[in-house]
């Protein structure tokens, strides 16, 4: 069975921002994750800025640290809910 991905919120595009504030390539962010413990294809990574794929808790927190921002930071250009 195949488990199709439910959109909630989309922050891949807020990640995809960070990084290209931080000057990184997406093989620069993967080469740090994978240092971090952490391995993660240049596939998975891709999808994971165009939504195409949820990422983990883990992942987001070590995106944090290697672009020196707060967890929260990847959320503000979301709708907030009321």
């Amino acid at each position: 069975m195949i488990q199709k991905i439910r959109m909630d919120m989309s922050i891949g595009s807020s990640i995809q921002k960070m990084r290209y504030q931080n000057k990184l390539t997406q093989e620069q962010v993967i080469a740090r994750m994978n240092l971090m413990g952490l391995p993660i294809s240049k596939s998975s990574y891709a999808k994971i800025e165009t939504n195409r794929m949820n990422i983990r808790v883990s992942e987001l927190m070590a995106l944090a640290d290697i672009f020196h921002c707060e967890v929260g930071d990847f959320f503000k250009d979301l709708i907030k809910l009321k």
